[in-house]
């Protein structure tokens, strides 16, 4: 049996340690790689290195950055009394896509779980508090899961005593879902946060 050479194993075994990506799908770009220019494999491996080496946490929001602070918080034309509050940094990106925020973000840097021992010391929690003023407003866009609900009303308790607004992400009904494939949770909620029309 034919086998492939110690190079183009480790290369499969490296792509497959990454998330989303089996060994099959290791195995195509592997074979990807091998066939194109070399150019490519240099670009990639360039990329990869900047990533590890330019990029850094922004002192004030948390976010991923080459410049500090971040072109977030640096950008004067954002409303400052306006923070969203979200677990990890692509959160932001995830937001950022709709063009519909205006404010500044806050990166927890992950979500309460006493069973994995995360505590509010392991989050940048404190952080926070240093950045909200009285008269703000801060918006809790935490993961719907029981981690972010249990971060999501610890932070409502210790925000409210700060003399802020604390609104949270409205949970609800996907666009283009039908109901009858909705979980329970997802219809209570939506109902719950109903508006009017």
């Amino acid at each position: 049996m034919h086998t492939l050479p110690d190079s183009a194993k480790r290369l499969i075994d490296e792509l497959s340690r990454l998330p989303g990506v089996g060994r099959k799908t290791a195995q195509r770009l592997a074979f990807h790689f091998l066939s194109s220019d070399v150019e490519l494999s240099h670009s990639l491996s360039t990329a990869l290195l900047d990533i590890k080496q330019k990029i850094k946490n922004c002192s004030s929001c948390h976010g991923i950055t080459e410049k500090d602070p971040c072109k977030i918080c640096s950008d004067e034309k954002r409303n400052s009394s306006l923070i969203c509050v979200v677990e990890n940094a692509y959160d932001i990106f995830v937001f950022e896509k709709t063009n519909s925020f205006s404010g500044k973000y806050h990166i927890l840097g992950g979500a309460l779980s006493p069973l994995d021992g995360i505590g509010p010391e392991d989050l940048n929690i404190d952080t926070l508090l240093e950045r909200v003023v009285e008269g703000m407003e801060v918006i809790i866009a935490t993961n719907p899961s029981v981690e972010g609900e249990t971060t999501a009303l610890y932070l409502s308790n210790i925000l409210g005593k700060k003399g802020v607004s604390v609104t949270k992400l409205a949970r609800g009904v996907p666009v283009g879902s039908d109901l009858e494939y909705i979980d329970e949770a997802t219809l209570i909620r939506a109902m719950e946060g109903r508006v009017s029309v």
